[in-house]
């Protein structure tokens, strides 16, 4: 099971150059030591790792696996990279196996999620489902896989989605609850959805847009042996139907910039710290520059959820003379010694173009509750803290 639900402990001191090496193991020291060098004690985002919506697991015995979109156009898909630092990544290959004859899902790999449950690892993943009667374009289901290793291979647990919600779904998401309750947070599609909104009255008077389709961000919860869901899906966040409201500006600039007649509530990215629920979501396209990170609470795993008056709290830096764009849809996890929260995401700048690549900040939850991710950061920064390499 993930560690996100655990608190941070105290900070760490510096790192000697000895210890640095340890910690970075021998793959990556000793070209160093033979050249010479100084290990560097710093990083500098991005990350070089060419993947969007990633998703990161750490193991008891401190490494990392991070999954992400990319690939899964023959029989595996989702690559995977492995650290013991959160920095220096190397990759272990493609990681979910499937027959694409006979599989239930047929291309459109994203967003894959890895959980370590007792002696197994899970992945939850999202794909377009072959069962499509009427030639939808965006026939998006979740699918549930097995693997005795957390470098795979996942096989699927059954040759079916883990649920039909009669609607196209993506991004899924697993809150495991103190109670030993599971819940799964996913994303509705904008596809064939369109909603009525003061923003959808504006576009109309503006002539920009006929409609405004959105996505939402559902829960529900998970059977114990993730073979399908238990009761029906609870929407938890949605954009704002009002102008007013405090998220409106930022969540609506998909629209008002004139990229296109979609707003997003996508990415669900939830845990538990001290007794509030965190519900983190990306809003506006995903291929645009707007593309942002916010966050909502609860009291209660499934809500009601309450957007924060802080949003967005990742967001682009080119306004403020920097050269970072559309970073969202995030994963949270912590330090190698625990004592650090970090944030890893998806972003571009002028070099990637296109390409999304990984970043790393750190992020905190601060006393009165209000969470703050410090990013994006392009300059360099210390490596996660690290007691055991820093000592």
């Amino acid at each position: 099971m993930s560690d996100r639900n655990r608190p941070a402990a105290p900070a760490t001191a510096t790192a000697s150059r000895r210890s640095v090496l340890r910690g970075l193991g021998a793959a990556v020291a000793a070209p160093l030591l033979a050249a010479g060098q100084e290990v560097p004690q710093t990083y500098t985002n991005p990350l070089g790792i060419a993947v969007a919506d990633p998703f990161v697991l750490r193991e008891p015995n401190g490494q990392y696996f991070v999954y992400g979109t990319g690939g899964g156009k023959g029989t595996t898909a989702y690559p995977a990279f492995t650290s013991t630092d959160v920095v220096h990544w190397q990759p272990v290959g493609e990681v979910y196996s499937r027959d694409p004859a006979t599989a239930w899902c047929t291309d459109t790999f994203w967003a894959p999620a890895v959980y370590h449950v007792k002696d197994r690892y899970y992945l939850f993943y999202s794909a377009q489902w072959r069962d499509n009667p009427n030639k939808e374009k965006e026939n998006y289901r979740i699918g549930a896989a097995v693997s005795d290793k957390p470098q795979g291979p996942f096989r699927d647990i059954r040759n079916a989605p883990l649920f039909d919600p009669g609607y196209p779904a993506i991004d899924a998401e697993l809150l495991f609850d103190a109670d030993g309750r599971v819940y799964l947070f996913y994303s509705r599609c904008c596809y064939k959805h369109p909603v009525e909104s003061e923003l959808a009255d504006w576009a109309r008077k503006e002539k920009l847009y006929t409609e405004i389709e959105e996505s939402w961000i559902y829960g529900v919860e998970v059977k114990p042996d993730f073979t399908g869901t238990i009761g029906e899906p609870v929407m938890a966040l949605r954009p704002p139907v009002s102008l007013s409201d405090k998220n409106a500006a930022w969540e609506n600039l998909s629209v008002t910039t004139k990229e296109v007649n979609r707003r997003w509530t996508e990415g669900p990215c939830a845990f538990k710290h001290g007794g509030t629920y965190y519900l983190m979501y990306s809003a506006n396209h995903y291929l645009g520059e707007n593309y942002a990170l916010g966050y909502a609470t609860a009291k209660q795993p499934l809500g009601p959820y309450t957007k924060a008056a802080n949003n967005p709290v990742l967001k682009k830096n080119t306004d403020r003379g920097g050269n970072v764009t559309g970073p969202a849809h995030n994963c949270v996890t912590y330090s190698p010694d625990g004592s650090e929260m970090l944030c890893l995401y998806a972003g571009r700048t002028a070099a990637t173009g296109q390409r999304r690549v990984l970043f790393l900040d750190r992020m905190e939850i601060r006393k009165d509750g209000t969470l703050v991710v410090h990013g994006p950061v392009t300059t360099p920064q210390p490596l996660p803290s690290n007691r055991k390499r820093d000592g």
